[in-house]
């Protein structure tokens, strides 16, 4: 969808500034480092059942709840600390989601390999990009590998389908439309 200032994007960005900034900046490039694919896990299992637009808008207050979303950090809330965030009205308060990020933290924190190793090694090769939002899996058998493999090692809130959003936002996958401006090669990508 051409916009306003000439560049064809995906038409699921051109809604808000909050979601061309996402789509143009970070959507779909790749992503390294255990930390910030720590946040973007817990920010797509916070996300399950709600709007992106709302993770977005909620952003910086979950980076400040959750101390930058630094594993070790995290990794050593205790029952305050839940407490604290249930009664925070700048995140999601969802109890299951809460857990599980602290959860997935602790078993982050002893994994026998970085986080970030582990998420990229299911990465795929690189495909053509989809000519339609209708083309876009929403589960792929690498994404199922994925989930399957983090549930193995104790994850939580990691399904099939909320792996494959974090494969498409760290750009493990480039699922920008054939036509959309952003060219992910120049970040490393494939």
């Amino acid at each position: 969808m051409t916009t306003a200032d000439k560049l064809v994007r995906c038409p699921w960005s051109v809604d808000s500034q909050l979601y061309r900034d996402y789509h143009d900046q970070e959507w779909g490039r790749p992503l390294h480092g255990d930390d910030a694919l720590f946040e973007r896990l817990c920010l797509e299992a916070f996300q399950s059942g709600l709007s992106w637009i709302t993770i977005l808008r909620k952003r910086p207050a979950f980076r400040l709840a959750f101390a930058g979303f630094v594993i070790e950090r995290v990794a050593e809330f205790d029952a305050a600390d839940r407490e604290r965030l249930l009664a925070d009205p700048g995140i999601v308060r969802n109890r299951a989601k809460i857990d599980a990020c602290i959860a997935n933290a602790k078993v982050a924190r002893e994994l026998d390999t970085g986080l970030d190793e582990l998420l990229w090694s299911f990465a795929p090769p690189r495909r053509p990009r989809p000519r339609a939002i209708g083309d876009i899996p929403a589960v792929t058998p690498e994404s199922t590998a994925l989930a399957k493999e983090l549930k193995r090692r104790g994850f939580r809130f990691v399904g099939p389908t909320t792996a494959y959003a974090l494969m498409q936002a760290t750009g493990m996958v480039d699922d920008h439309l054939s036509e959309c401006w952003v060219d992910t090669r120049h970040t490393g990508l494939g």
